[in-house]
This record gives C-alpha cells, sequence and structure tokens, in this order.
C-alpha cells in the first residue's frame, strides 16, 4: 500500500479529482435513493464494480463471456464524506495503489456532479484467477500494462 491510500486509511479524509488519472460517469438512478433521500451505501460498490470492469472492457482486456483470466473482487470497502443523491451525476476516479504479481489494489473516488473533493473513497482488490478453476495466475502482460499506467509513482508495475 502507498502511502496515500495508508493516510486515507488514517486521516479519514477525502481525495480530490487530480489524484484520479481516469474517470467514468455514471448517472443515478430514482431507485438508487434510499428512504433518507440520498444514495444506499451498498449503490457505492456497484458504481466502483461498474467502473472497474468498463476500463478492463473498454481497453480490450476482458470479455465477460470468454475471458479465461478474469479478477474476482476479493475485498471492498468505501468511507463516506458527504451525500449522493438522485439525480447527480457520479464521477468515478479510478487508481491503482498496489500492482502484486496476481492481485491490484485500486483506490476509487466518487464525486458528486462536479465537486472537486470526493464524496466517497472506496478501496477494491481484484485477484486473478483462471476462471475454470478459480486458482490465482499472475495478471496478464498486457492486463498490468494498462493498470500500471494507473499506478501512481513509486508504484511497482
Amino acid at each position: 500500500m502507498t502511502s496515500n491510500a495508508a493516510s486515507l486509511t488514517k486521516k479519514n479524509t477525502p481525495t480530490v479529482r487530480e489524484d484520479y488519472p481516469v474517470f467514468y460517469q455514471i448517472a443515478t438512478r430514482w431507485g438508487d435513493n434510499d428512504t433518507y433521500g440520498h444514495v444506499n451505501n451498498v449503490v457505492y460498490y456497484s458504481y466502483v464494480d461498474s467502473a472497474v470492469n468498463r476500463h478492463l472492457i473498454e481497453n480490450k482486456l476482458l470479455d465477460l463471456t470468454r475471458s479465461e483470466i478474469i479478477g474476482l473482487v476479493v475485498e471492498n470497502r468505501c468511507t463516506f464524506f458527504s451525500s449522493i443523491a438522485f439525480p447527480d451525476m457520479v464521477h468515478v476516479g479510478l487508481k491503482v495503489t498496489n500492482l502484486g504479481n496476481s492481485s491490484v489494489r485500486y483506490e476509487v473516488g466518487l464525486f458528486r456532479n462536479d465537486e472537486v473533493i470526493a464524496s466517497a473513497v472506496a478501496g477494491f482488490v481484484h485477484v486473478y484467477v483462471e476462471r475454470a478453476s478459480n486458482r490465482p495466475v499472475p495478471i496478464p502482460p498486457a492486463v498490468r500494462q494498462v493498470l500500471a499506467r494507473l499506478s501512481l509513482p513509486g508504484v511497482t508495475p
């Protein structure tokens, strides 16, 4: 884990847009809101999962039905700082904070509309496995190359 990821955990402070090299937009839906009038906490995880997998699909690294090597989520967490609600637009920023042999740790910032400070910051870990056996395998070189572009300085690709 890098010092940035560690500081998030220790200080529990939100990140800012400039901390993320890639963004995806996700429109909130009416059904995302809970009875308290904001997006329910479990929905944030679907935004994170959607953005990470969209990045892999758009970079031609994941075919949902045919890829023999896939990333399985083995850990996730989310720290909330401010509310997002329908009809907000969520801007999901991605960066890689640790790139191991068979796993990758993402930090994901969720930003409401045009706000500069994250409404929530999530941690998300994929372990790459052979689909047929569910056994860990090294991250394929093409995947590693794309993930390295999301890495922070000091993260070993």
